[in-house]
């Protein structure tokens, strides 16, 4: 039987007796009817919890990026040094990926998210108190930013730990897409109200309003969902540092002698390279391109004032609203295939296909025109069909490597993260060397389509974590 809601009580594995099993997180579970009806409320507190805080976790990863222009400005950044700051977020975000994905598998992933939230909200609260402690303006917020990094990068490897443990391979994409989809709606809250906010007080009440909300919900999770018990118990289990079973140590020499296992980290590096080139670049590439009234062509009456903050609302707000609906429809439509029999692999690399290739073409067209119109719609169409990877290469780490995909997933997104310091260091260097935006998204052209190409050729869906004896099982 699961326990009630507000009250939950942990389960021990047989094998592991020592290691403590995580609540359910979703109402797709292959435990027995009976109990997956009982545990129905629970499951879907959990589901709609962890939505909340995948899009507090964007909510304040992306209030950087929005006060960039600003805060240029203000401490008279340039292209490269705004770029330092902006990508310095990766080189904390690298260090803790692994460090997520194996404390997922041991203690639990909601307990990893909510002591680790519980930081990250308080370093971006304080962050306008940090940008003014000296005249050091650059060194302080590049700090700030690579112990966001380190605070962040625990999330998403936690959480692919929680759902590979607890979702039907049929049923991981859409729950996958679900969760995920809370990144589109971090961002579009920031945007829309962070464009706000930057126009009325300035762009130190975006960190002010993204920190409070994330505390907040830290303040809920521990309030009504865990209880004090439950984290005492999880960290004397890292305290203690009691070692790991035999039957849950992480295959190294199985997972990297198969290619399928290399094709995958390649396509995820890919693919969170692109985005956050993207997510880093695109607020710059609206406010510098387009400054003024270029919106007219868009809306030609009544004519908006220049430094309107309805234009930098709509550019900041339109892709992510779009990427909301087609990430749930990556999810669904993932899910509705295989169960009409088509194979797993061929679904993920459709998937795949929307995500790296299709959307790489849109970003082409970024850098080929003057259209403020064409300019959100190709950025839009580029944000949204990237979502499709939730349904493609992050649930093909879930097929490969269920026991163990906390881990691979940690490898996998460090990957990621390294390209997105070089990506998002070199996107700048191009802007400020060539002048023109085109190189930027030619730049995540080349990187998507050489994650696609080597996921087309190696990507496989069967699981390789499994024993030589196990594995035709």
């Amino acid at each position: 039987m699961f326990p009630r809601p507000g009250a939950l009580s942990w389960t021990v594995r047989r094998h592991t007796p020592r290691q403590v099993e995580p609540p359910c997180v979703c109402m797709t579970l292959t435990s027995r009817r009976q109990d997956s009806q009982e545990a129905r409320p629970e499951c879907q507190a959990w589901t709609g919890t962890l939505l909340l805080g995948t899009c507090l976790l964007y909510c304040a990863r992306s209030s950087m990026p929005i006060c960039t222009v600003s805060m240029s400005q203000d401490f008279g950044w340039n292209k490269k040094e705004a770029g330092i700051v902006l990508s310095s977020f990766f080189w904390g975000y690298c260090l803790t990926q692994v460090v997520g994905g194996h404390l997922g598998d041991r203690i639990g992933g909601e307990k990893v998210i909510l002591l680790s939230a519980s930081a990250w909200g308080s370093i971006t609260a304080v962050t306008p108190l940090l940008a003014h402690l000296s005249s050091a303006h650059l060194a302080f917020m590049t700090f700030s930013r690579i112990l966001m990094g380190l605070l962040q990068g625990v999330y998403f490897p936690a959480l692919t730990s929680l759902l590979s443990q607890k979702v039907r391979e049929s049923e991981r994409a859409f729950t996958y897409s679900i969760v995920g989809a809370g990144s589109q709606f971090g961002t579009l809250l920031t945007g829309a109200v962070g464009s706000l906010l930057l126009e009325w007080y300035g762009w130190q009440s975006i960190f002010y309003f993204s920190g409070g909300l994330t505390l907040l919900w830290v303040w809920y999770v521990y309030r009504y969902l865990l209880s004090e018990k439950d984290l005492i118990l999880a960290l004397g289990v890292l305290a203690q540092s009691r070692p790991v079973s035999r039957h849950s140590r992480v295959p190294w020499r199985r997972l990297f002698r198969k290619p399928a296992v290399w094709a995958a980290v390649v396509s995820q590096l890919s693919a969170a390279c692109s985005f956050f080139i993207l997510l880093s670049w695109l607020p710059t590439f609206f406010e510098e391109t387009f400054p003024d009234a270029k919106m007219a062509r868009c809306r030609p009456w009544p004519p908006l004032r220049p430094h309107s903050p309805l234009q930098g609302w709509i550019f900041n707000v339109v892709p992510w609203l779009v990427a909301i609906p087609a990430s749930l429809f990556s999810g669904f439509l993932s899910d509705h295939l295989i169960n009409q029999g088509y194979r797993a692999i061929t679904v993920r690399k459709l998937m795949q296909g929307m995500g790296l290739g299709l959307s790489s073409v849109f970003a082409l067209c970024l850098g080929h025109t003057s259209s403020f119109c064409e300019s959100v719609v190709f950025a839009s169409a580029s944000i949204g069909l990237q979502t499709f990877n939730h349904s493609g290469i992050s649930v093909n780490i879930q097929d490969l490597a269920p026991s163990c995909a906390g881990f691979l997933f940690g490898v996998a997104n460090t990957a990621g993260a390294l390209a997105g310091v070089v990506g998002v260091c070199l996107g700048g260097y191009l802007i400020e060397t060539t002048g023109s935006w085109t190189c930027l998204f030619n730049l995540v052209a080349i990187i998507s389509n050489l994650g696609l190409c080597t996921f087309l050729v190696f990507g496989q869906a069967q699981r390789v974590d499994l024993s030589s004896t196990h594995e035709d099982l």
